[in-house]
């Protein structure tokens, strides 16, 4: 399982969603989607065996070596990931995913529920995360409260939605994150949002 983060998206599918690949480009195609995943554990997780563990896990319960369908199997075993990586990330740290309460009028200083806020792109997320700047990244990420750090890796890179999100937490988080609504991911999401801002305004300064 590659160590080295390369990509948090595992790219183009053959140019069409739902082509699948040639027999010889289908072991390209899993290293791609392998790769992704390991890269979305270690951001859940942390890197190491237990992130292995997920994504083997991940790749064995999506069937991705036989789905016909690489869009498909990427998009099955991420959700499979996911669902793991909540469920051992409650079982290691019991009440690190309490749901918030109160969130109704908390002002941050990002209003808006998507990542380009934060003045980053998507890609340019990736590009953080797998270039030179990786290690500031995975520093930050660490730095973060575990269920701050869960939502913004939920939403910002697995590319769920907050009612999608919420639902994980609240079925996976344990007994304390039961009320987990879409109004309290969009608050802890804007908390990231706005840390990763302040970041990238103090590696702008340097």
């Amino acid at each position: 399982m590659p160590q080295q983060i390369n990509s948090t998206n595992e790219g183009p599918v053959n140019g069409a969603a739902g082509v699948s690949p040639e027999p010889a480009g289908w072991d390209v195609m899993f290293d791609q989607i392998a790769t992704g995943l390991y890269n979305l554990a270690s951001m859940l997780v942390g890197e190491g065996e237990e992130s292995v563990g997920l994504v083997e896990r991940a790749i064995s319960e999506a069937e991705v070596s036989v789905c016909q369908d690489p869009a498909l199997a990427r998009a099955n075993s991420r959700q499979m990931l996911c669902r793991a990586a909540i469920a051992a990330i409650a079982e290691r740290n019991p009440g690190c995913l309490t749901a918030p309460e109160g969130v109704a009028g908390v002002s941050t200083c990002i209003e808006d529920d998507d990542l380009s806020a934060a003045g980053v792109s998507r890609d340019e997320l990736e590009r953080m995360m797998s270039g030179p700047d990786r290690v500031r990244v995975k520093n930050w990420l660490e730095g973060l409260p575990m269920a701050v750090r869960t939502v913004f890796v939920l939403r910002a890179v697995a590319g769920m939605s907050g009612a999608e999100t919420a639902g994980l937490l609240a079925e996976l988080g344990g007994p304390q994150a039961a009320g987990w609504t879409p109004d309290g991911v969009r608050e802890y999401f804007q908390q990231g949002l706005c840390s990763l801002a302040s970041q990238l305004i103090h590696a702008a300064a340097r």
